[in-house]
């Protein structure tokens, strides 16, 4: 996967002819934008008769007009970007492209802001080559230049220093005898220094009574080198005129945020101050981005070796798994008991804001009852060109879940296979996890290909290839859980891969993760050192700002320690004895659950329950008579195509308690959701203690509120007080060895 950023240039980039090919194409914005201007774009940038294209005034509106044109044509051809950046001017068209404003106000902002640039006179800049921003500063310090700054830090090997004229001129000289390269800039004014305050205060005035918005794709702030805040807008264009460019670190936050490709729209300046960045951009040694596995960071086109699992029911919602991917870490939309227009709905919103190859992904869990929905919600994805999911629940590997798999593959250089389709499969069980390091089964890959599901070469490729690349070892957690000892758990599955990789000689290693259990920085730190690829959480993030689960469920979430939760029986997989882990503090429905199921293991039918018991579940558990229950089920079963069922329950007393009691399940979860406060006592909340000992270890700060958790800040929190934990016991470590 790959995270592309969409720039846009500054002053310097306008050139005789430029927007040529833009302009016959958007008539009518061209025409807007002219009458708004009082003069014609189209002769100034084609012609330029008056020579005007080099004044500021005119330069500004034509740079921004021309790549707003740009954006636009990039967009019809279906361009799709994670991040936007502008250099000065330029980002003004980064914002119009992110949503911020429309062309109009866009024209509007820019003509007004190249006026009162136009008039600061007296001010000078110069260009510096060969030296970076601290080399630079130290040669002002040296030669006294105090009233100097560097304005545009444009690249490790190029600054543009600003300043009064006079001392701009002096600076001039300096650098010539020191051998510096330089060269002056045809400008009149100090730009992005304090000289241009009183055009800065002008400038915010006007932009009092403009209407902005918040960037809806994160726009990097030349003033911040970090994303606009919601907002905050106006307040940061106005500092902008005062403020130092800051490109290169604006350059090194896309880089750690994941990005590959830098498409430079309007011009052709910007490419190669990147090139030189990226040369020497480096991740500190030690730091949260060198935790993991590369190869699993490169493979998801990712900043850290972090995954947030999916959620049942949307708690891991489209905001969640957004906010994941522009932070570049991995989160998987919670896909499970949601219906195909809501997932669908979720997906073309995640895509939307992070690429239809960014980093994110969709969970896919099995459906054992309906096997028909598994297909269903395969069509959706590769409908709409899904390239990772989460395969959970699976024992077995299902033609729906082969499928998916074998047709993102494609024959590479040197007939080597070419995964597009990745399944991370989260296992909790060797014999599971032995099925997903093993190509798919010979009799589910023959009867695709005779149905035409795949070609033949997929069919030969997928016979190359393991069906899971990634595979998530899960310890106990909260949700679906074996409980499993990580310590135990994870050593016997990486020994499982290495006999896997031995075997069967495959073109891609397997990378393993941890899950189960991760909630402070020591957990992250202990998987690591257990030999982990990656990270995975999931309860933690259930108690974030972006779950979309109910805040009365947040409210109670925030205050539990390791020892309020409880195993209960999996409602989807009731008759199997299948088990979840779950909220057990101020709540009864662990302890109704097992009753369920304690039930159902004694008793042949509803028939069969004594008198009292039966009357105590239709006043305390489901609140009306279990006849009433059944019906109510069996609606719902012929509503959504699964008339059979309904009628092979009423032949069959036993799986048709099952269904009744798997709507006590249902309910449970549901009203939890919806954060209904008149049966709270029935909530299900799936959680594990790792929320408790992430509750501890952020007691007595912001964050011991889930109203000051995000998903993205909590991952980052975690990993660097990991790393730092990592690097404190390898000193430690060396220490006594040494001692």
């Amino acid at each position: 996967m790959s995270l592309t950023a969409v720039i846009f240039p500054g002053q310097g980039a306008q050139a005789k002819g430029m927007g040529r090919d833009l302009f016959d194409a958007y008539p009518e914005l061209v025409d807007r934008a002219s009458e708004l201007l009082g003069y014609s774009v189209r002769e100034l940038c084609l012609d330029d008769p008056r020579r005007e294209l080099k004044r500021t005034e005119f330069t500004q509106p034509a740079l921004f007009v021309v790549g707003a044109l740009a954006h636009r044509r990039w967009k019809e051809d279906g361009g799709t970007a994670a991040f936007y950046a502008g250099h000065s001017l330029g980002e003004y068209c980064a914002l119009h492209a992110a949503g911020a404003f429309d062309f109009e106000t866009g024209v509007r902002l820019v003509q007004r802001r190249g006026e009162l640039m136009a008039g600061a006179a007296g001010g000078g800049m110069i260009a510096v080559t060969g030296l970076d921003r601290e080399q630079v500063t130290d040669l002002l310090r040296q030669g006294g230049f105090g009233s100097l700054v560097v304005a545009n830090d444009n690249s490790p090997e190029q600054c543009v220093v600003s300043g009064d004229a006079e001392s701009i001129d002096a600076l001039g000289e300096f650098l010539q005898a020191r051998e510096v390269r330089w060269v002056r800039l045809r400008v009149s004014g100090a730009f992005h220094s304090e000289l241009m305050r009183p055009a800065q205060q002008e400038f915010s005035r006007f932009l009092g009574g403009v209407d902005l918005g918040t960037p809806g794709t994160p726009v990097i702030a030349n003033a911040t080198a970090v994303p606009y805040p919601a907002g905050g807008t106006a307040e940061i264009l106005a500092n902008q005129v005062v403020s130092p460019v800051r490109w290169t670190e604006t350059v090194r936050y896309l880089l750690d945020a994941g990005v590959t490709e830098f498409v430079e729209l309007g011009g052709r300046v910007l490419t190669k101050l990147v090139a030189r960045t990226r040369a020497t951009h480096r991740p500190p040694a030690g730091s949260a981005q060198e935790l993991g596995s590369a190869t699993f960071r490169e493979r998801h086109g990712l900043r850290f070796a972090y995954v947030a699992g999916g959620m049942y029911r949307g708690v891991s919602s489209p905001e969640m798994i957004i906010r994941l991917g522009r932070a570049g870490m991995l989160g998987f939309y919670g896909t499970g008991g949601l219906d195909p227009v809501e997932i669908e709905r979720g997906v073309k919103e995640i895509q939307a804001a992070v690429g239809q190859d960014g980093p994110y992904g969709v969970n896919f869990i099995a459906n054992h009852d309906n096997p028909a929905s598994e297909e269903e919600l395969v069509d959706l994805l590769l409908r709409h060109h899904v390239r990772t999911i989460e395969a959970s629940a699976f024992i077995q590997m299902t033609p729906a879940l082969v499928r998916y798999r074998a047709t993102g593959l494609r024959r590479g250089p040197g007939g080597a296979p070419i995964c597009e389709h990745r399944v991370v499969a989260k296992v909790s069980r060797p014999e599971v996890a032995a099925s997903f390091l093993a190509p798919p089964p010979d009799p589910v890959l023959d009867r695709l290909l005779g149905s035409g599901a795949i070609s033949a070469e997929q069919a030969d490729l997928a016979r190359r290839v393991p069906m899971s690349h990634d595979v998530i070892v899960e310890a106990d957690s909260g949700g679906h859980t074996d409980g499993g000892i990580p310590t135990v758990l994870l050593p016997s599955m990486l020994e499982l891969r290495r006999r896997a990789e031995a075997e069967r000689g495959y073109h891609e290693p397997i990378c393993m993760g941890l899950a189960g259990g991760i909630g402070t920085p020591t957990a992250v730190a202990a998987a690591f050192v257990l030999g982990a690829d990656f990270v995975v959480t999931g309860s933690i993030n259930q108690c974030t700002v972006e779950a979309a689960t109910s805040d009365v469920v947040k409210d109670m979430l925030q205050d539990i320690d390791v020892q309020d939760t409880e195993y209960a029986p999996a409602g989807d997989m009731f008759e199997l004895g299948s088990r979840v882990q779950v909220l057990r503090k101020g709540v009864f429905f662990p302890a109704r659950g097992n009753k369920l199921h304690a039930l159902y293991s004694h008793y042949g039918s509803l028939d069969d329950l004594p008198e009292k018991t039966r009357s105590l579940l239709e006043r305390t558990y489901f609140r009306k008579p279990l006849d009433e229950v059944w019906d109510d089920v069996a609606v719902r079963l012929r509503a959504t195509g699964r008339a059979e069922l309904a009628e092979h329950a009423d032949r069959q007393p036993k799986q048709k308690m099952a269904l009744v009691f798997r709507r006590y399940f249902g309910y449970s979860a549901r009203i939890a959701l919806e954060g209904r406060t008149d049966d709270k006592v029935n909530y299900q909340v799936h959680t594990g203690p790792a929320l408790g000992s992430f509750n501890q270890w952020v007691r007595d700060t912001p964050q011991a509120s889930w109203r000051h958790r995000h998903v993205d800040e909590v991952g980052l929190m975690l990993l660097d007080a990991a790393a730092a934990h990592l690097s404190e016991f390898s000193s430690e470590f060396s220490g006594h060895r040494t001692a």
